[in-house]
Order: C-alpha cells, then sequence, then structure tokens
C-alpha cells in the first residue's frame, strides 16, 4: 500500500482535487477547494453524499436568511 507521503500519490490526490474542483465550478456548486476538500473527507468516511448536499444547501439558506435580516434592521 502506497504511503500518503509518497510523491507519486501526492501528484495524483492534487490532480484528483484539481478535476473534482473544475467539476465543482462547471456545476456551479460553489465550493471552494476547502470546502470540497472537507465534504470529500467526509463523504470517504462514510457520510452519505446526498445528506450532505442537503445539509449544505440548508446552512446556504439559513446564511442568506440572516444576512436578509441584517440588511432589514440597517
Amino acid at each position: 500500500m502506497a504511503s500518503a507521503a509518497n510523491p507519486n500519490n501526492m501528484n495524483a490526490v492534487r490532480e484528483t482535487m484539481d478535476v473534482l474542483l473544475e467539476m465543482s465550478r462547471l456545476l456551479n456548486t460553489g465550493l471552494d477547494m476547502e470546502s470540497l476538500s472537507i465534504c470529500v473527507r467526509l463523504c470517504e468516511q462514510g457520510i452519505n453524499p446526498e445528506a450532505l448536499s442537503s445539509v449544505i444547501k440548508e446552512l446556504r439558506k439559513a446564511s442568506d436568511s440572516l444576512k436578509v435580516s441584517e440588511n432589514c434592521t440597517n
């Protein structure tokens, strides 16, 4: 089994993340590299991708609602 510190493995991981980020941008997910990396790690640990997607959507809605209410109070 290849170690995570193996330069070839690190290059493969970097390339994979670059491809995933480009796909994410094409699909207009709004995820940056850090957020995408977190999502990938969560999925690798067994989190259901559909459930993760739902949570992200709900958090965005809540964030948008807070921004609107802050704008109304200012």
